[in-house]
């Protein structure tokens, strides 16, 4: 098994201000990009966007997106005349098992600068793409929550950026949270191949955050808390490079799924699990089309007959906009 997909956060080789950085370079392929900023108290970064569209979404703390030449007196509202720019205050959150989190969307060709007066830490989910759509705000309140799976197949997927739910050109950007003990990307399934109706290609990006140790059913948290760790498997599918990965996964992490069967994604007992989905691909129409593994897609004809896992979900949706 090859360990050339799998970015160990220790290892990651990124530089300046970013503590992961995958472009379709480095990872050797054509769309998907994802890069994790990390911004001190006072913090302040900025890029061009290039060839591909972005969308930033806070891990823990909150931050301040602008785009072009925004007026300084705009507070939390975009600008009005898209020439001069917009700007977005994005709330965030603690972390990313505390809450679902507002986000910004901004444009290829574009210049945008991040800065944060508490610091922060954020995610810059990225696709090559051909149309230049307009930035915008998507609110915490907007972004659909949905507990999929069954018992111990259970998890949790906060939709911010999937397709049909957020307008992107190329991107595709879910988050998904498992409990401690539970599988999930579970029954393997793969998006490797174009067959119109039944599959998309897309390439994926998977980061992960494990979250410390808590005693299920007395809430007791050891001191200190012992760091967490999961896995990832992908096994070839007869197409692309034949990507074959076990991988045992901490926070900061990152897997390059270019093709295979994914999953399982593991959460050991005691430790939640989060990972960021980044999917890209070249078909024209941008959709999560999956086929599941053969030998494994049974099981979803068992999950009727379970409840879903009692501590899902690990937080509520939001019930408004916060601003």
């Amino acid at each position: 098994m090859s360990t050339e997909f799998h970015i160990r956060a220790q290892d990651s080789g990124a530089d300046g201000p970013y503590v992961l950085d995958i472009d379709p370079d480095r990872a050797g392929w054509g769309h998907s990009s994802l890069r994790v900023l990390q911004l001190p108290p006072g913090g302040r970064h900025t890029f061009t966007t290039g060839d591909s569209e972005w969308i930033v979404l806070p891990l823990n703390g909150g931050c301040t997106v602008t785009t072009g030449d925004a007026e300084p007196d705009q507070g939390a509202g975009p600008a009005q005349d898209p020439e001069l720019g917009q700007r977005f205050q994005l709330t965030g959150r603690k972390d990313v098992f505390s809450g679902v989190t507002d986000f910004a969307y901004v444009p290829r060709d574009a210049e945008v600068e991040i800065s944060s007066a508490a610091g922060g830490r954020f995610a810059l989910t990225g696709a090559r793409c051909s149309r230049r759509l307009p930035a915008r705000y998507g609110p915490a309140s907007g972004v659909p929550v949905e507990l999929r799976g069954t018992g111990n197949c259970s998890r949790q997927v906060n939709n911010f950026g999937a397709a049909g739910v957020f307008e992107c050109d190329k991107l595709i950007a879910v988050e998904v949270l498992t409990p401690g003990g539970n599988w999930s990307s579970y029954p393997p399934h793969k998006h490797d191949e174009c067959r119109p109706g039944e599959e998309s290609e897309l390439e994926e990006i998977y980061y992960f955050e494990i979250a410390p140790a808590q005693a299920p059913t007395s809430g007791h948290t050891p001191d200190p808390a012992p760091t967490g760790l999961g896995y990832q498997r992908v096994t070839p599918s007869g197409n692309g490079r034949g990507t074959d990965v076990l991988a045992e996964v901490r926070s900061g992490d990152a897997v390059l799924i270019p093709d295979g069967w994914h999953g399982p994604s593991i959460a050991a007992p005691g430790h939640d699990m989060y990972y960021l989905n980044v999917m890209a691909g070249p078909g024209d129409e941008r959709a999560w089309l999956i086929c599941d593994h053969p030998d494994h897609g049974w099981i979803r004809d068992t999950w009727p007959g379970q409840p879903v896992d009692p501590r899902l979900p690990l937080y509520d949706a939001p019930a408004g906009d916060p601003r």
